[in-house]
């Protein structure tokens, strides 16, 4: 009888380490947002911002249909904070593909996204990057909790839903994006787009959360086989 080689099985959705998966895209999906808020920072030019809070897109006619992008920056001067943002989020980019799963792969991320809220990456980030960590502090982890306290049932139903809470998260603002081109939504300057941007961001939140623990309960049952 021939035997199957471990390392030739096909790979499928119950094999997949969610954990570091769901870091990695969430790490991915913060660096691009930040590099987003940088590159519409440098387009007001050298220029002083009038407080710690500002607006990454401003000013008519600019290709945004959702939001002016709130951000923080302690960098007087949006060019440099822009600059600054694309620079931290290509890190984020970097560091979450190939080395969050190492030793000091969540302190690191830590450090790289306060970093990116200090220089203009912009609030949104941020709830992607706080989850990224957590999950960052579980990679190859024993997940006995889930095995030992969660039913059967709930923790397969858990495992099953990961992939589709995962897309949903993705696929979130995109979605808003393309809403906003079809309904010929634009910026103005009593910011009530970005007001309903902050109303849509509570799905968003729930989603992330979801992402991460059906990720955990995923891998509890990976860990199993």
């Amino acid at each position: 009888m021939t035997q199957t080689d471990p390392h030739n099985r096909k790979m499928t959705w119950r094999s997949i380490d969610a954990i570091r998966v769901t870091t990695t895209v969430f790490g991915v999906y913060a660096g691009l947002l930040g590099i987003e808020h940088g590159y519409f920072e440098t387009l007001h030019g050298s220029v002083v911002p009038t407080s710690l809070r500002i607006m990454a897109v401003s000013g008519p006619g600019l290709p945004f249909p959702f939001g002016h992008e709130p951000a923080m920056t302690v960098v007087p001067n949006y060019l440099v904070t822009g600059i600054l943002a694309i620079l931290v989020g290509l890190m984020i980019i970097l560091w979450s593909v190939a080395f969050v799963h190492k030793k000091h792969g969540a302190a690191v991320l830590s450090l790289l996204s306060i970093l990116l809220l200090l220089v203009g990456g912009g609030f949104g980030p941020i709830s992607l990057l706080i989850a990224a960590c957590i999950g960052a502090g579980r990679i190859n982890k024993p997940h006995t909790w889930w095995r030992k306290n969660l039913p059967a049932g709930p923790k397969r139903l858990l495992a099953t839903l990961w992939p589709w809470s995962l897309a949903a998260v993705l696929g979130w603002v995109p979605v808003e994006v393309l809403l906003g081109q079809i309904f010929h939504l634009k910026n103005d300057s009593n910011q009530t787009l970005t007001n309903l941007n902050f109303l849509f961001s509570y799905p968003l939140l729930f989603f992330i959360v979801v992402a991460l623990l059906t990720g955990l309960a995923h891998e509890a049952q990976r860990q199993r086989k």
